[in-house]
């Protein structure tokens, strides 16, 4: 049975062992394929590519909305799935527990992607908007460098890795 198909029930009750199971391994079948495609776009930012990255979107809201809808179904059979399934739904959460680590993990360089992202934009702005001076006498000249001369202006460098 598909993914899909089995979370996308409208609201069924559990009550055999085998159903607890089925839908089980439905929430695990499409926790397992939301935690894959999480990893890959946490290691495609972490490579600079966010572009491909972004690409995933998509896909990944879609196993979400699966996996959450699944969540809501294990929470109203929650009874029914201890007492048929308790194995499984021990896995079930531990599966969970290593899912939030993933999530907590690309959160991180998420926010690692946009602090740099921010502070590259910010000091390219701060440089652009330095007033340029004129050549002229002192300490503080800029003699053959020409009207437009930045002191202390270096060439601009950008890793595309995180």
């Amino acid at each position: 049975m598909s993914v899909a198909k089995r979370i996308l029930d409208e609201r069924p009750r559990i009550s055999t062992p085998l159903e607890a199971r089925a839908l089980i391994e439905a929430v695990l079948e499409a926790l397992s394929a939301l935690s894959h495609l999480v990893g890959e776009e946490t290691e495609l930012v972490r490579a600079g590519r966010l572009p491909e990255a972004m690409t995933r979107e998509p896909r990944k809201a879609e196993l979400a909305g699966i996996y959450m809808r699944g969540v809501e179904q294990v929470k109203l059979n929650a009874v029914a799935l201890a007492r048929f399934a308790p194995d499984q739904v021990t896995r079930l959460k531990l599966a969970h527990v290593g899912f939030q680590a993933l999530i907590d993990i690309n959160q991180l360089v998420l926010a690692t992607a946009r602090a740099v992202s921010e502070s590259i934009v910010r000091d390219l702005a701060s440089d652009a908007g330095k007033p340029s001076r004129a050549a002229g006498y002192g300490p503080a000249s800029t003699v053959g460098a020409g009207a437009f001369a930045r002191p202390n202006a270096g060439p601009l460098v950008v890793s595309r890795r995180l």
